[in-house]
């Protein structure tokens, strides 16, 4: 397994047996469903990964080689929260992107009432890519509209579980009157970005979800390409 990001899938191909190699991208996406996120939010975001994963743009950045993306979504909150939404499925043709989108359109929230424990959810997350299939990279794309506020802090996280060979993404969710913007986005760049060309985009409240969601899903579904990698903290 590759311990370092290959700058082309060319380079990184070559750096694993072929038969070892079944996708190039694990994407797990991590949806908040903290108490801060009410109903209407989460309809919006519920349908926002939805629309962001069949758009155009979106659907050409999947197919952009001939290798495959893994694809995994879940929901977090409290410390015991988190929830798989859609598990590993092989994004190998239109149809299966469209399949899984609509495993998301159908899903039901699990929580409303818990805080937001970002450290589980990260924790979570490392476990589920921990047995997503074979790929050339792995990247945790974690969306939230709040700072951490129970149980053990991002670091902790990065520290205790698996995320040598992982690249943590953020989407933050500006609440409606933009108020901590400054405080939210520091915490994600501070805190949650993790790996080598991390980056995060900002959506300005739910209502732009969907935008943000496809921007992100793009760029992080562009294939590797020298002199392409980001510093972290770089907001889209």
């Amino acid at each position: 397994m590759i311990r370092t990001l290959a700058l082309s899938v060319g380079l990184a191909s070559a750096a694993l047996p072929a038969q070892a190699i079944e996708c190039r991208l694990a994407l797990a996406l991590a949806i908040d469903v903290s108490s801060s996120v009410d109903a209407v939010e989460d309809t919006l975001q519920r349908s926002g990964v939805v629309a962001a994963l069949t758009a155009p743009e979106v659907q050409a950045a999947f197919f952009a080689t001939d290798l495959p993306v893994a694809l995994a979504v879940y929901e977090w909150s409290g410390r015991y929260n988190q929830e798989i939404l859609l598990d590993w499925i092989m994004i190998d043709s239109p149809g299966a992107l469209v399949r899984a989108a609509e495993v998301v359109a159908g899903s039901k929230r699990s929580h409303n009432d818990f805080p937001t424990a970002m450290g589980y959810a990260l924790g979570f997350g490392a476990q589920l890519l921990e047995r997503s299939p074979t790929c050339l990279h792995k990247t945790l794309d974690m969306a939230g509209d709040g700072q951490s506020n129970e149980g053990f802090p991002p670091a902790a996280a990065y520290r205790e579980f698996a995320f040598q060979d992982v690249t943590v993404n953020g989407l933050v969710v500006n609440g409606a009157d933009f108020e901590g913007e400054v405080g939210l986005i520091a915490f994600y760049r501070g805190e949650v970005l993790h790996g080598p060309g991390a980056f995060l985009i900002v959506a300005n409240g739910f209502d732009d979800y969907e935008d943000a969601m496809r921007r992100k899903l793009e760029r992080e579904l562009a294939p590797p390409a020298i002199g392409s990698l980001n510093p972290i903290g770089n907001a889209g």
